[in-house]
């Protein structure tokens, strides 16, 4: 019986004081078990419509970059660039679920080593270019090299840096290409078939690393956070530097011109989750339609595909506005989205030690 049906008022007028009363438990009864099946409903809701799917079109995408990288090997092939665009969105989509099979064997970061403030890539790039070693290209030998050296942005150098683009030896780049794509399809897998296998079981029914619902709610809650704290400090903050001293090449993948996308792709993966979360409450999704509007609105009309406009005055304050509506949203996230939920933020992976 749908739950409008269990709670809608009995149509009679004229009460004793003993029906009253028991009406008045039943309805509580009834309001409490709702709330339950609403919950349950908004868990699974989550799993079956947004994360499951975007883990299989990850580990498909990635699996078609392997596929192509193993057959061309020339940086600017519009079919390598294409499958490499493709599984670096797919990614992008789910980079805020920083839990569970991403965790496992550091798969997250080796699927993703950014921010790099220490410039780590390129020299662990240019590491295995110069040493040309054939043990590393084998998958168990790939897998337990450096983190800086694997995954979507050390591929970015080597198609787009062109200190990389035509490096030689010829031949091992081409190999070492086609092992870095080969890895990230490996691991965009391990994730899908985690979550399939098991990990999407555990957060339906508050098992194994979840003691009760509350906690599978904080999960959910906590990666929302994680992905719009995420835009405001790293892909935002990081090229926005200060007015004196802009960090244009801080942008995220400013190389592929990938960084105004990655803005937008976050936050249009960002909405239905919150909105989800919000979970009927139809005052709290209104006011959450509109606060991620306008940021999307606002990032799809910055025509800075590189984020260059961090050190042009005229065009800088139109990124310092986007950051702005972020930093509200949050606010509005951290105001009435949580204690609708019962929980708080909590840390995450962006907060350190």
């Amino acid at each position: 019986m749908p739950c409008r049906q269990l709670i809608a008022p009995p149509s009679f007028v004229f009460w004793k004081a003993s029906d009253l009363k028991h009406t008045v438990f039943a309805l509580a009864a009834a309001v409490s078990l709702c709330a339950n099946v609403a919950r349950a409903d908004m868990v699974d809701e989550i799993l079956d419509d947004q994360i499951l799917p975007a883990m299989q079109a990850l580990a498909e995408s990635g699996q078609d970059l392997a596929d192509v990288a193993k057959t061309i090997c020339r940086p600017g092939a519009s079919p390598l660039r294409d499958a490499y665009a493709q599984a670096f969105d797919d990614w992008i989509r789910v980079s805020h679920l920083r839990f569970g099979p991403t965790e496992t064997d550091n798969r997250a970061f080796a699927l993703a080593f950014w921010p790099d403030s220490r410039g780590k890539t390129p020299k662990t790039l240019a590491t295995h270019l110069r040493e040309a070693d054939p043990a590393l290209l084998t998958p168990q030998r790939f897998a337990q090299s450096s983190i800086a050296g694997r995954g979507f942005y050390a591929l970015e150098f080597m198609y787009f840096d062109q200190d990389f683009t035509s490096a030689k030896p010829h031949e091992y780049r081409c190999a070492l290409t086609a092992a870095m794509a080969r890895d990230i399809a490996t691991n965009a897998t391990a994730i899908h078939q985690e979550w399939q296998d098991s990990y999407a079981n555990q957060m339906r029914t508050a098992s194994g690393r979840y003691q009760n619902k509350t906690e599978v709610k904080q999960e959910l809650y906590k990666s929302l956070n994680t992905g719009l704290q995420m835009l405001a400090d790293m892909r935002l903050g990081r090229p926005l530097g200060s007015f004196d001293k802009p960090r244009p090449k801080r942008a995220e993948a400013w190389r592929s011109g990938r960084s105004q996308h990655h803005i937008v792709l976050a936050l249009q993966a960002l909405q239905p989750l919150a909105i989800a979360l919000a979970d009927g409450d139809q005052d709290l999704t209104v006011q959450l339609e509109a606060a991620f509007q306008k940021p999307i609105l606002r990032a799809q009309r910055l025509e800075d595909p590189r984020l260059k406009g961090v050190a042009d005055p005229a065009k800088r304050f139109r990124i310092e506005a986007l950051q702005q509506e972020v930093n509200d949203l949050r606010a509005l996230i951290e105001s009435d989205l949580g204690p609708s939920l019962g929980v708080l933020a909590g840390f995450n992976s962006l907060d350190g030690d």
